[in-house]
């Protein structure tokens, strides 16, 4: 498998050593949402210095390059995410985050550096005819840079024809590629409750109408949407993640909050979820006297689900099947129920999101854990599966 990708792409391979500096660079210094500033002039003046077109401030820290050879009308483009979590890292590695409390704990540093690997070879190898948008998206955790990307003139500005975007997988052995047509990763929704009732003693429980009782029936009654509600061939997940009341131990409080996210594959089952949630909360705190208010995404941006489209999901699983080897692709892997805003971009160009591999027996942490790293050693395959997926829907005539 790694064989073949040496063979195909041997010159590129010298970009390695560059690839896993930057790499390691954007690990060492990682930015949240909407913060990634130093993140984009480092990309922006790689971008540059290859000599390549860079539009700046696109959802304030977003970026587009543009790359055209050729005389071809095609044009396609190439989507990596520069966010990191507001996460401790745990790691103790020579590019561990020099950012308390930030890390990237998703790989989104390798995302970048395999697009910037990917932008160099071909601005240096032209060898396709038409035009490449690299758009490097800031926000992808929670706050949809995407859609503000969008919104601020995105494909106005740059009218791809098609959108691809690529994820590191640890779940998946690393070398191996995953994706369908079809939904690939859930919806993404957030919800708070507030429960009002009236504070007394906690001797005397009978003066007052407790929040934090209606909040225990409350969780326990939302678990029956998805295992009552939702057909069994529905995926769907509701999960309380937060319950915030009370200050002392002999005071009930007059209030107390709940929150939480829910997650599922189709428009429908969302709304089944949405209205029953709100009808749930409202009425189990009215039979305990305590009145409930619900709030839908208050601090965050609703996701749709990743919907991949049929054509240009065959041609990107026919390009990593030239790298990796057609026993290295999973073509019907089971969706995430994590969420991914690269569905806004899906939603306004056909397009496809792929898994790439990473795991090794080596794999300490998952996505989202403190002890995550990006592995290295997919920067070449990455890279190579962009180049080869411009050469392949752009050629040379």
């Amino acid at each position: 498998m790694m064989e073949k990708l040496d063979v195909c792409f041997k010159e590129f391979d010298a970009l390695y050593a560059e690839m896993k500096g930057w790499r390691r660079h954007l690990h060492q210094h990682p930015e949240t949402a909407f913060e990634e500033f130093e993140t984009s002039e480092f990309i922006a003046d790689i971008l540059s210095g290859l000599g390549l077109t860079v539009h700046k401030g696109l959802a304030g820290t977003g970026l587009v390059a543009t790359l055209k050879a050729g005389s071809s009308n095609k044009s396609i483009a190439l989507r990596a995410d520069m966010d990191a979590l507001p996460l401790q890292e745990e790691n103790k590695i020579s590019h561990c985050s020099k950012n308390p409390g930030k890390m990237h704990a998703c790989g989104h540093d390798g995302h970048s550096a395999m697009l910037l690997g990917a932008a160099k070879y071909l601005s240096q190898n032209p060898s396709f005819d038409g035009t490449v948008y690299f758009i490097f998206q800031p926000a992808e955790e929670s706050f949809g840079g995407a859609d503000k990307m969008i919104q601020d003139g995105l494909f106005e500005l740059f009218p791809a024809q098609s959108v691809f975007g690529l994820h590191n997988f640890p779940d998946i052995q690393a070398g191996q590629f995953a994706a369908k047509s079809g939904t690939m990763m859930a919806s993404f929704d957030t919800f708070e409750i507030i429960l009002r009732g009236k504070g007394c003693h906690a001797a005397k429980p009978h003066q007052g109408h407790d929040p934090l009782l209606a909040a225990s029936q409350v969780v326990l009654a939302l678990q029956s949407i998805v295992s009552r509600e939702i057909a069994p061939h529905q995926a769907a997940v509701v999960s309380v993640t937060q319950i915030h009341g009370g200050t002392t131990w002999n005071i009930i409080p007059d209030k107390a909050q709940i929150c939480g996210t829910f997650r599922c594959l189709t428009d429908e089952v969302r709304k089944q979820i949405k209205q029953r949630l709100e009808e749930i909360a409202t009425s189990v705190s009215a039979a305990m006297n305590v009145k409930a208010e619900v709030k839908f995404n208050p601090s965050t941006v609703a996701y749709p689900a990743t919907i991949n489209s049929e054509h240009e999901t065959e041609q990107a699983l026919a390009v990593a099947a030239s790298l990796v080897g057609e026993e290295n692709i999973n073509r019907a892997p089971q969706p995430s129920m994590g969420a991914e805003d690269f569905s806004f971009m899906l939603q306004q160009k056909p397009g496809c999101y792929i898994w790439l591999g990473g795991n090794t027996p080596e794999t300490k942490g998952l996505l989202h854990h403190p002890q995550y790293d990006f592995n290295d050693n997919i920067l070449s395959l990455g890279a190579a599966y962009w180049i080869r997926l411009v050469q392949t829907l752009m050629p040379v005539a």
